[in-house]
C-alpha cells in the first residue's frame, strides 16, 4: 500500500481522492488550509489519516506544510490538488506553491498536478509576471497552462519520478459548480490510479490526462524553451532549484 499526500483535501476533488485511497487501503495525509478546516476532516483523521497545515497563498506557510510532510516521514506520491480560480492568489496557489512543495518534499515516487482542460487557453507567455509571486493579471487558463508546463518539464529532468497531469473535467465541487456536467467519480479517479495503481499504463510518465486517458495539452507545455523559462522563474520567486 501507498503512502499518499493530497494537497487540498478538505472537500471537492481532494477529499473525494483521500476518502477512496484510505478505503483502499492506502495510507493517506490530508492537508487543510488552516486548523480550524482540520474539523471538515475529522473522520479521516480519525481513521488514521495524518493531517497538516499550511496556507498555500502564504509562501512561509508552503515551506512550514513542506517540513511537516517530511518529519512525518517519506511519501511514494503526492497529488498536488489544491486550487484556487479567482484572484488575488492564482499564480501563488497554483503554480508556486506546488513547486515548491516539489522542491523540498522529499523526492515521491509519483508526482501528480491536476491541470484543468482550460489550460488550453491560458497565455504561453510569462511577462505577466514581475518580480513577486502575486501577479493580479494572471488567470486561471494561464496559472493552469503553467501548472501543466511544470509537470512536462519534471517528467523531462527527473525521469526516475513517475509525473503527470490530470484534467478531472467540469465537476459537481464547489470550484465547478452544483450545476457542472461531469461525473464527480470520474473526477478523481484518474489522480488516485496514476498515484497507486501497479497498471502499467498507470507506470508511465510525462502524460496529460482525462479519465485514465492520454490526451495532447496546449503545445507550449511541450516546449523545452517555454519549460527552461518557467523552472527559471519559479527558482528566482522561491530561492529553489528542481536541477
Amino acid at each position: 500500500m501507498a503512502r499518499i499526500i493530497i494537497t487540498g483535501s478538505t472537500d471537492g476533488l481532494g477529499r473525494a481522492a483521500a476518502q477512496s485511497l484510505h478505503d483502499k487501503g492506502h495510507e493517506v495525509i490530508v492537508h487543510a488550509r488552516s486548523v480550524h478546516r482540520l474539523a471538515a476532516i475529522q473522520d479521516l483523521l480519525d481513521l488514521g489519516a495524518t493531517g497538516v497545515v499550511g496556507d498555500l497563498s502564504d509562501i512561509e506557510q508552503t515551506r512550514d506544510l513542506a517540513r511537516q510532510v517530511n518529519r512525518s516521514g517519506p511519501v511514494d506520491a503526492v497529488i498536488h490538488n489544491a486550487g484556487v480560480l479567482h484572484r488575488p492568489h492564482i499564480f501563488q496557489v497554483n503554480v508556486v506553491a506546488p513547486y515548491l512543495l516539489t522542491a523540498l518534499i522529499h523526492r515521491p515516487r509519483r508526482l501528480i498536478y491536476l491541470s484543468s482542460g482550460m489550460h488550453r487557453g491560458g497565455r504561453a507567455s510569462l511577462a505577466a509576471i514581475g518580480q513577486g509571486a502575486q501577479p493580479h493579471n494572471v488567470s486561471y487558463s494561464d496559472s493552469k497552462l503553467y501548472l501543466t508546463t511544470l509537470a512536462a518539464a519534471i517528467a523531462r529532468l527527473w525521469p526516475d519520478v513517475l509525473t503527470n497531469s490530470v484534467d478531472p473535467g467540469w465537476v459537481p465541487t464547489r470550484m465547478g459548480g452544483a450545476g457542472a456536467p461531469d461525473d464527480l467519480r470520474l473526477g478523481h479517479l484518474t489522480q488516485e490510479w496514476l498515484a497507486a495503481s501497479d497498471d502499467p499504463e498507470a507506470l508511465t510518465s510525462g502524460g496529460y490526462w482525462h479519465h485514465q486517458h492520454r490526451e495532447k495539452a496546449h503545445p507550449s507545455v511541450y516546449d523545452q524553451r517555454f519549460q527552461a523559462e518557467l523552472l527559471n522563474l519559479l527558482a528566482r520567486l522561491t530561492g529553489e532549484s528542481l536541477t
